[in-house]
């Protein structure tokens, strides 16, 4: 299977793994791997997902594609192959599991036991509540946000912007540009990546929001 682990500030924001089929790479919402920046296009590129291997291929002419920054049109990937996307990077890496442990700390594991470790951890991901961030003051106050996409970009350029990266453990914000006014909980966030809890108060640009599970 194929690992994918999209990097901010080398800071993990979202990971995914494949085992078959085509992964888009882009700036829109209706890619598998979402990179929110405008150095990426929305249609950047897609790795073809196969048993023999992965190829990526690039999408737009005007945004160019880069492996370990090396500008290619088609490339085989290899383990560990860094794809570059603006600010952000890519890790492709092999995997056999969702557990990336070491068979020497398991090594009574069984194939039966994996699947149903894995079964397990996808019902886990599939139950995982949906959270959502409410308006507390300005023109907007009371407008709920859904919070379902991989990733959701709050902020305007200049007034500081946060996203909010949706795991399978949790919802994690994380400065995107600039430090200024983004805080949770009256905290400055500076470049730390938080796990949000029930009813912390994220502030963007002067705008309290409250991050509620239902």
């Amino acid at each position: 299977m194929a690992k994918f682990t999209v990097y901010f500030k080398d800071k993990p924001i979202q990971s995914a793994i494949y085992d078959a089929g085509a992964v888009h790479i882009g700036r829109d919402d209706s890619n598998e791997l979402v990179v929110d920046s405008l150095a990426v296009a929305p249609a950047h590129a897609v790795v073809v997902v196969k048993e023999a291997g992965c190829i990526i291929k690039q999408l737009n002419e005007k945004f160019p594609l880069l492996v370990n920054n090396q500008a290619t049109k088609e490339h085989n990937l290899q383990n560990n192959d860094v794809i570059n996307v603006g600010k952000h990077y890519i890790v492709y890496t092999k995997t056999e599991s969702f557990i990336d442990t070491p068979q020497s700390v398991l090594p009574n594991i069984s194939q039966d036991v994996d699947v149903i470790a894995l079964n397990a951890m996808l019902d886990q991901v599939e139950k995982q509540p949906e959270a959502n961030l409410q308006v507390m003051d300005g023109l907007h106050i009371g407008r709920i946000l859904p919070l379902k996409k991989a990733m959701t970009r709050l902020g305007r350029d200049g007034a500081g912007v946060v996203v909010i990266a949706r795991r399978k453990d949790g919802y994690y914000v994380s400065a995107l540009q600039g430090h200024d006014g983004l805080s949770v909980n009256k905290q400055p966030l500076d470049d730390q990546t938080l796990l949000l809890k029930n009813n912390d108060i994220i502030e963007v640009d002067k705008i309290p929001m409250l991050f509620f599970i239902q």
